[in-house]
């Protein structure tokens, strides 16, 4: 018999992967609304930054936890992407809202 050391044993049934996606989605909404309802309307812009800059750090350590290498720059790249979105559709009410006399 030869080395079996060398021989790798595929994954019979990968975790999916698109809850993790979600969840920075999801996080990055409550982020997005928690800023626009706690937070002066000038200091928001600030505020939601540094928001997106914790959704990344959140996509990176979700994606991690998984353990797959296998798609690791296009799911980041979603929930990335996604959490951009979402704050930035957020941001925008906000933004209509602080404009329209009420």
């Amino acid at each position: 018999m030869g080395q079996n050391g060398t021989v790798a044993i595929p994954e019979l049934a990968p975790r999916r992967t698109i809850g993790g996606i979600v969840a920075v989605w999801v996080a990055s909404a409550v982020a997005a609304i928690l800023i626009g309802a706690l937070v002066q309307p000038d200091g928001r812009g600030a505020w939601l930054t540094v928001a997106l800059g914790g959704s990344i750090l959140l996509a990176f350590a979700i994606q991690l936890a998984y353990g797959r290498s296998q798609g690791f720059t296009q799911r980041v790249a979603a929930s990335t992407l996604g959490a951009l979105l979402v704050m930035g559709v957020i941001s925008l009410g906000f933004g209509l809202a602080a404009i329209v006399p009420g």
